[in-house]
């Protein structure tokens, strides 16, 4: 008679108890892994960004313009599946607060617009840690810009120079993108979607700011004339900045006058006393006309070039008449730097790069953002000049103090407290980010922090 097999006792034991609670640790660990493995991928501090992301983003696309575009689309599809890198927990803390037209800033470094031209993530940017986003520039009409190539790298030096031309997908497009930005917060915030719950969002009834949506973050826009409006119609100039505002004015928190690229032609000579007193006015009457409880501020970007002492007394000038609430210091630059800096080993390829057209930026500007900086924080403290009883020009103090940003060259956090020493409120970004990474403005604040520690 046949016998059925009993297996041993030991095989029970492993096949009921033992087998089960391994593949409940293996599981259990597997789950860890992941969970520790998003945690240190989406987190700015995380060293893979800067010293993997970025290397491999160029690998992959040589050209600077395309590493660029296909950066925004990574950005933006891992924001959409909450992949994306994030600050993580209150890393600002009290010490690096600044208030900047009535609002306490978290901290005062910001992004500079070129990075976001068309408003495609400014959500995605905020999560980075900057408590300024500043998108565009933004035309009345899409433009596609000078012709390509138009961006190029100088790795030895940090540095790039583009010739964009101020290329746009135009103020319509913009402006959709930033009315469904706070369409979404509505929603998620179950206000639902109509238009009295952007009512309450865009009037600061969702306690946030209309712009940024975030607390403690605004948002700034910086707008353009088109390139084929005629260079001497201050008229028509001044409309396409005005009809900006009207599109753009209400998602904003500070509306930008973009006056200084290198790359528009004719461009930089709207910085003369007149034209630029004209366009300004006409855009400070246009953003007090904003359909919300609370108007954007509005700032004038500036040229590095424009750095004689006649120029800036112009400058200031025009911002004193036309009521603009600050300046931003400064932009690309036309000049070039020494063919091989100090310090830097310059391949021939990048000294051949150095001759092409186009508006430089790199860590060699700082010092030169650093004296704008001074200079005009001294000239706009002085007031805006009148004419006492004899005639002599003397200044009035109780003007309003205008607030400075500055951008240019800055790339770690001693240079922004020097910036910031120097009479500025804010430190924006650019190139830095282009070469350290996401968290470039995580790193910049911690380096600030420990600064101040040491004092």
């Amino acid at each position: 008679m046949a016998t059925s097999f009993q297996p041993p006792v030991q095989q029970l034991l492993y096949a009921q108890h033992i087998l089960p609670e391994m593949n409940r640790l293996v599981g259990a660990g597997a789950l860890l892994g992941t969970a520790a493995g998003y945690a240190y991928i989406t987190d700015t501090r995380a060293s893979i960004h800067q010293y993997f992301s970025v290397p491999a983003l160029r690998l992959l696309h040589q050209d600077p313009e395309e590493a660029h575009h296909a950066g925004i689309r990574y950005i933006k599809g891992l924001y959409n599946f909450n992949l994306h890198p994030r600050e993580r927990g209150n890393v600002d803390g009290d010490s690096l607060k600044v208030e900047v037209f009535g609002h306490v800033l978290d901290n005062p470094v910001g992004t500079s617009a070129g990075i976001d031209k068309n408003a495609e993530i400014p959500s995605p940017l905020f999560a980075l840690g900057p408590a300024i986003v500043e998108v565009g520039g933004v035309t009345p009409l899409p433009q596609e810009g000078n012709p390509q190539p138009r961006v190029f790298r100088l790795p030895s030096q940090n540095a790039l120079i583009n010739r964009y031309g101020l290329n746009s997908e135009g103020v319509e497009h913009v402006a959709m993108q930033l009315r469904q930005r706070v369409r979404q917060f509505a929603y998620d915030n179950g206000l639902g979607l109509t238009p009295e719950s952007e009512r309450i969002v865009l009037d600061g009834e969702a306690q946030v700011p209309p712009g940024s949506l975030v607390p403690g973050k605004l948002l700034a826009v910086q707008i353009a004339k088109n390139k084929l409006t005629p260079d001497n119609d201050i008229k028509a100039i001044a409309n396409d900045y005005v009809t900006c505002v009207n599109h753009l004015a209400k998602y904003a928190d500070i509306l930008v006058v973009n006056v200084s690229s290198p790359n528009t032609p004719g461009l930089r000579d709207l910085q003369a006393t007149g034209p630029l007193t004209a366009i300004l006015s006409a855009v400070v009457e246009a953003a007090q006309s904003t359909e919300r409880k609370t108007k954007p501020a509005v700032m004038v970007k500036v040229s590095p070039d424009e750095d004689s002492d006649a120029q800036i007394e112009g400058i200031c000038s025009a911002v004193w008449s036309s009521g603009v609430d600050g300046i931003i210091v400064g932009n690309t630059t036309k000049k070039r730097p020494d063919p091989i800096p100090k310090g830097y080993v310059m391949p021939s390829r990048e000294e051949k790069i150095l001759s092409e057209m186009g508006g430089y930026s790199g860590p060699q500007m700082f010092g030169r953002t650093l004296d704008l900086v001074k200079r005009y924080r001294t000239k706009l403290d002085q007031g805006p000049p009148s004419s006492s009883g004899d005639g002599t020009a003397t200044h009035k103090s109780t003007e309003k103090e205008k607030v400075l940003f500055a951008t240019g060259g800055i790339t770690n956090g001693e240079q922004c407290l020097q910036i910031l020493n120097a009479g500025a409120s804010v430190c924006q970004v650019y190139t830095a980010m282009m070469y350290g990474g996401v968290g470039t403005v995580t790193r910049i604040k911690q380096e600030m922090r420990d600064a101040m520690q040491k004092k």
